[in-house]
């Protein structure tokens, strides 16, 4: 499954939760929680940990650091890549942190909702 951008939600990239353009900020964000990355270092991570199913594009995700970052939800600061080459690295900042904690809550919530409603053809009529 590729992430790419399809829409925006609001200020806050919570326009519809479950769009793809909240998916990514979210994924950057937790990402992004253990110290600081590049930009196709993020892609990578996200590559690897979804066991190869996620794969962000370019043209999403340098927007959507862009995004974060003039939101104040990232820092960003130029330095050297395992490969040798000039790279912007990301981090979180405090505001980033408490954003990703309040969205992982949402995330959760909107998960067992979702859940609820998908186990209920497999509970036995009564």
């Amino acid at each position: 499954m590729s992430l790419a951008s399809r829409g925006r939600g609001n200020r806050h990239g919570q326009g519809g939760r479950e769009s793809l353009y909240g998916t990514l900020n979210l994924l950057i964000l937790q990402i992004l929680s253990d110290g600081p990355v590049h930009g196709l270092g993020i892609a990578r991570r996200i590559h690897s940990v979804t066991s190869d199913v996620l794969q962000i594009e370019e043209g999403a995700l340098y927007p959507a650091l862009h995004r974060l970052e003039k939101e104040g939800l990232l820092s960003a600061r130029w330095g050297i890549s395992d490969q040798n080459r000039r790279a912007k690295f990301y981090d979180l900042t405090r505001q980033g942190r408490e954003r990703l904690d309040s969205e992982v809550e949402n995330w959760v919530r909107h998960i067992d909702a979702v859940s609820r409603v998908l186990q209920l053809d497999r509970v036995p009529a009564g």
